[in-house]
């Protein structure tokens, strides 16, 4: 049986262009594990322990949003509380849609976590958010993402 040189060359060439452009679409996205929702990203170093506060109020609207570039959608509620309206802002959907808890409008909720400015106005980076007797964990005393650990739990 006679091979064909030309169709080695082919096959080659067809499987190297292939894998080279899988790994340029995978380099691009820069996901780093946690779509840019990880403690050493810069959407995460913006939480800061000395700026933890509790805040207690209704769920007045829940959305996807994408904080930052090159981030994958998160999940925020809007919390009106008796002297405010502010965006507190869970984590990504990906880990939110995955979770027991489900947090709708028209919720009364407790929310801890850190305020930080954002886009010009106050929000606050959830470390965990109490909805009568459920609690949804998401990052601990320094900040760091439960999400990161999850499928180890």
């Amino acid at each position: 049986m006679k091979r064909n040189p030309g169709l080695l060359v082919a096959v080659i060439f067809i499987l190297v262009f292939v894998f080279a452009a899988e790994s340029y679409a995978q380099r691009g996205m820069e996901w780093r594990g946690s779509g840019g929702w990880g403690r050493e990203a810069p959407y995460g170093r913006m939480y800061d322990p000395k700026t933890v506060e509790s805040i207690v109020g209704e769920v007045v609207d829940v959305e996807r949003i994408t904080p930052g570039k090159g981030m994958s959608h998160g999940v925020h509620v809007t919390v009106k509380t008796e002297t405010e309206t502010v965006s507190v802002h869970l984590g990504p959907a990906w880990y939110i849609e995955n979770q027991d808890t489900n947090i709708e409008p028209k919720d009364k909720v407790e929310v801890q976590g850190s305020r930080i400015p954002f886009d010009g106005k106050p929000a606050i980076i959830a470390a965990e958010i109490k909805k009568g007797e459920e609690t949804l964990m998401l990052r601990d005393e320094r900040g760091f993402p439960v999400w990161r650990g999850w499928r180890r739990r």
